[in-house]
Formats: structure tokens, sequence, C-alpha cells
């Protein structure tokens, strides 16, 4: 990995750990489908503005947009309600540290459906001590938890099970697709699947009403969709899906920081010894060794 993949990596791990806490903020007030669906759009009004200001190019053919209209739903629409469903049963931790598997079924899925991204031993080592360091770092709370729900639970297991094979699919044949159309296209059929399904599929639809709602579904919208999809495309085919989908790994961390900063919340030993064993997988997963 190259400086600016690190940059973009970093960016999407911050833009992206705080998303749980945004998720459970929003499904206080409105249902997962009515947030996912204000999530979608505000994403690809902001995808769609990045893409026209670079003047990106758009597809025009029947079978890019058919790529995209199995993309969109898969690898954001459908993943990111589960969460938000499975957010209303379990702690916004657990859902962090189940989200994180997916590195590991991403890991699985392109050893056999991609001719540049195959399972190594050094790729396998690097993926279980990341996610050893995860069970570390959240295990205070994922074991205090009250409110551990297994629907919950196996929600945010499929959500991880659909990004992996959408990380693998997209990396598999949007090749030919540039620039920010990339996240904007799937944005856009993933925003048109919510808006269709979620005022009949959830009764109440509600609109929400309360300032701090629609902060967390701005900021999940334009940052954690429209500006992280654009950070996320671009590494898929720059770095493969296996290591971009590590940024997984950085979600707990980030969640951790954020809480000692805004919550007051104690530092702990699982923070030290989760956050050394993340850097180490990441270092391991992306060491370059000496070609003879």
């Amino acid at each position: 990995m190259k400086t600016k993949h690190w940059v973009a990596f970093i960016a999407l791990g911050i833009i992206w750990s705080s998303s749980f806490l945004w998720i459970k903020i929003g499904v206080q007030e409105v249902g997962p489908m009515a947030l996912v669906a204000f999530r979608m759009l505000f994403g690809v009004i902001t995808a769609v503005a990045i893409a026209l200001y670079q003047k990106d190019v758009w597809p025009r053919d029947w079978k890019t947009w058919g790529i995209y209209a199995i993309l969109g739903p898969t690898s954001l629409a459908i993943p990111i309600f589960l969460i938000s469903w499975g957010e209303q049963s379990i702690d916004s931790a657990v859902a962090a540290i189940l989200n994180a598997t997916v590195p590991l079924f991403t890991l699985i899925i392109a050893h056999f459906y991609l001719h540049d991204d195959k399972m190594t031993l050094q790729k396998v080592i690097g993926l279980l001590v990341g996610f050893v360091g995860i069970i570390i770092l959240l295990s205070e709370d994922l074991f205090a938890s009250q409110h551990v729900s297994v629907l919950g639970q196996a929600a945010v297991i499929l959500a991880s099970l659909f990004y992996a094979g959408s990380a693998v699919y997209a990396r598999k044949v949007t090749q030919h697709v540039k620039g920010a159309v990339r996240a904007a296209a799937p944005l856009l059929t993933a925003t048109l699947f919510m808006w269709m399904i979620g005022p009949v599929a959830e009764v109440p639809f509600k609109i929400p009403a309360l300032p701090i709602t629609w902060i967390a579904a701005l900021w999940l919208g334009i940052l954690g969709s429209g500006i992280a999809m654009a950070l996320n495309y671009y590494l898929l085919h720059e770095i493969g899906p296996t290591r971009t989908t590590m940024v997984t790994y950085t979600f707990p961390p980030g969640g951790v920081i954020l809480g000692v900063i805004f919550l007051n919340e104690k530092l702990s030993w699982q923070l030290f010894a989760g956050g050394a064993l993340i850097i180490a997988s990441l270092a391991v997963v992306n060491w370059k060794t000496k070609q003879s």
C-alpha cells in the first residue's frame, strides 16, 4: 500500500468508525428502513455531486446498470438495513465486533473468485490476529451487554456476508467504470430500492422530527455513504477487497477513542492490547517480502 492508499484507508476508517454510534442514535426515533432510506438519499446526492464535479463518465449500457442494480441493494441497502435493524436489540459495540468478520469472509470468497487476491498463510495469520485484537478490545462491553439478541447478532453477521460478497463482486465486474461514478451508481440504485420498498414494508414509515436524528441521517448519508463509498471503491480497485475490508478492524478502536474524548469513558488494558494486535494485523497482511 502506498501513502495515498493509507490516507484513503485511514479516512475511511475514521468516517465509518462512528457509523454504529449514529445508527444507534437514529433508530431511537425512526425505523431502520426510514433511516437507511434517508441515508441513501443524502449519500447519492453527495456522490453524484462529486462525480459531476470531476466530470466522470457515466455508464450508458444496460449491462453495467444491471450490475449496479445488484450492487446497490447487496452492498448498501440490505446490509446497512440489517445492521440498523440489529442495533435495535444489540449494543453498537457488539455490532462493531460482528461487522469485523467482513475481512474473514472476504478472504475466503476472494480466494475462489479473484485471480489476484488469493489466500496466503500471511493473510490468514494477519486477519486472525486482528480479529483476536477486536475481541480483546471489546470484550468488556461485549460480555457486559444486557441487550444481546440472537436475531440481532445474526442480522449483523448476515450483513457482513453481504459486504464481503459484494466487495469481491464489485472488484470483479466494475473495473471498467472510473471515478466517483463507481460509488454514485450503486448509491443511486440503493436509494431507488429503499424508497420503493421502505414506505410499504415499514409501517409507520416515520420522517425524522428531532434535530439529532437529522444530524445522524446527514452524517451517515454525506460522510458515511457518499464520501465513504467513493473512498471504498477507490481502494477496492487499488489494493483489492481483502485489504480494503480490513478497514472494519478500525471501527472498534475508533469507537473507543470517540468514547474517551466525548463521553469521558476510561482507558483500559483492552484498548492497548487490542489496538496493538489490530495494528500488528495490518502490518502482517501488508508486509511485502523481498523477491529473490
